[in-house]
């Protein structure tokens, strides 16, 4: 009796299984490339890890028991997720909705400030404080900040950034004070910006620090300098934290700080729990 002639065993790989890993391989390297900051890095993979197995489990495992209590898991995961990064993903929508992809997949490069810049904010900040004149100065390092970012973008001044400049702008008795300043590239862009309030800190804060609190929470590549009216202390916000009192040395020493980290970096934390 002949036998059959055995047949070569081929190994054939699905080109829409390859496409659906390399898709799903790209978007985890994509958003973990996104995340510097170690607690929030350590929650995405987790979240990650977890979808992974929640796949494999569907998809070559016969265990529907344990594949719906991995469902009921990652689903769970997902609405905490949601509430923790709630200003993350909604900063999100608005790129993707307004089309600015090139924030969000360009490179994390930031819009270097000058030495000499560093030197003119801190000056402005330490008169400021010195005067006790209420200032919001806002230092964009690459956030791409648009006028509908704001609740009123204010009044155009595209003007060389210096002291001077700074001081009449924040002058008691101009239009222009009560709102925030805008900084980008070594100049001043506009004045008398209205800034989204932060919901954390109410009591504790005044509106301009909640101001620097919440535009910081919503864009991770600018900083917010404050100068309360009401006592001249000096603050820095950044990643939605706020450090304060500082000097104007200190200050000197963070925005220089923060120059040389890669972005998405905090670079303080709360230090003060005093009203500005």
């Amino acid at each position: 009796m002949r036998r059959a002639p055995e047949r070569a065993c081929r190994f054939t790989i699905d080109p829409r299984l390859l496409l659906d890993l390399l898709c799903a391989i790209g978007l985890g390297v994509l958003l973990l490339g996104r995340v510097t900051e170690a607690r929030t890095l350590w929650l995405l993979r987790g979240y990650l890890m977890l979808v992974a197995l929640a796949w494999v489990v569907q998809r070559y495992a016969n265990l529907p028991l344990t594949s719906k209590l991995i469902d009921a898991l990652v689903l769970a995961c997902s609405l905490a997720l949601a509430i923790l990064w709630q200003g993350e993903l909604r900063r999100l929508m608005e790129l993707l909705g307004t089309g600015r992809l090139r924030v969000l997949f360009g490179d994390r490069s930031r819009d270097q400030l000058a030495s000499g810049s560093v030197a003119t904010l801190s000056e402005a900040a330490g008169r400021l404080s010195q005067l006790r004149r209420g200032a919001l100065i806002v230092v964009d390092l690459g956030s791409d900040l648009r006028p509908e970012d704001f609740l009123n973008p204010g009044i155009t001044v595209d003007g060389q950034l210096s002291v001077d400049l700074l001081l009449n702008l924040f002058a008691s008795d101009t239009p222009l004070h009560d709102g925030a300043v805008l900084v980008k590239a070594n100049r001043i862009v506009a004045a008398g910006v209205i800034l989204p309030l932060s919901r954390q800190g109410i009591n504790r804060y005044g509106t301009r620090h909640l101001a620097a609190l919440g535009l910081t929470e919503r864009f991770d590549r600018c900083l917010a300098i404050v100068v309360s009216e009401e006592t001249g202390t000096l603050s820095l916000a950044s990643q939605g934290r706020l450090e304060r009192p500082i000097t104007s040395s200190r200050l000197h020493d963070l925005l220089s700080e923060a120059l040389a980290l890669p972005a998405g970096r905090s670079v303080s934390k709360d230090t003060s729990e005093s009203r500005g």
